[in-house]
C-alpha cells in the first residue's frame, strides 16, 4: 500500500523484523524435528515390544516420521502472511474491505501523534 506523500509512517504498521521471523521459523522447525525424532524412537520401541494393535501404531508413527520433516521444511521456508488489512488509514481504505454493521467507523479527523527526536 502506498501512503500519501508527507504522511509519517506509523511504527504499528511496521512488519516484524527479518531476525524475528527467522527466529520463529527456526524454533518451529526444531520443534517439529524433535516431534519427528520422538516418532522414530517410539517406532523402534513399538517394534521391540510388540503391543496390541501394532500395525496401527506403526502406521501412525511411520506417517509422522515421514510427513513431519516435509512439513517442517515447507513451513521453515515460508514467509509470514501479509497483513493487508491490519491498519486502515484515512484515504487508504480498500473498497473490498468487509465491515460489520456494528463496527464503529474510525475517526478520520484525528491526526496521528508523531514523535520527532530532532530539536
Amino acid at each position: 500500500m502506498k501512503r500519501p506523500a508527507g504522511r509519517p509512517v506509523l511504527i504499528t504498521d511496521a512488519a516484524a523484523s527479518q531476525d524475528d521471523q527467522l527466529r520463529r521459523r527456526t524454533h518451529r522447525y526444531v520443534l517439529m524435528m524433535l516431534i519427528r525424532a520422538a516418532c522414530v524412537i517410539i517406532f523402534a520401541v513399538l517394534i521391540s515390544t510388540r503391543p496390541p494393535l501394532l500395525w496401527v501404531w506403526l502406521v501412525l508413527t511411520g506417517a509422522g516420521a515421514v510427513v513431519i520433516p516435509w512439513l517442517a521444511v515447507i513451513l521453515a521456508n515460508d514467509r509470514p502472511p501479509k497483513e493487508k488489512y491490519r491498519h486502515l488509514h484515512k484515504g487508504e481504505r480498500a473498497s473490498t474491505t468487509p465491515m460489520l454493521p456494528a463496527q464503529p467507523m474510525p475517526d478520520d479527523s484525528a491526526p496521528h501523534k508523531t514523535i520527532d527526536a530532532e530539536p
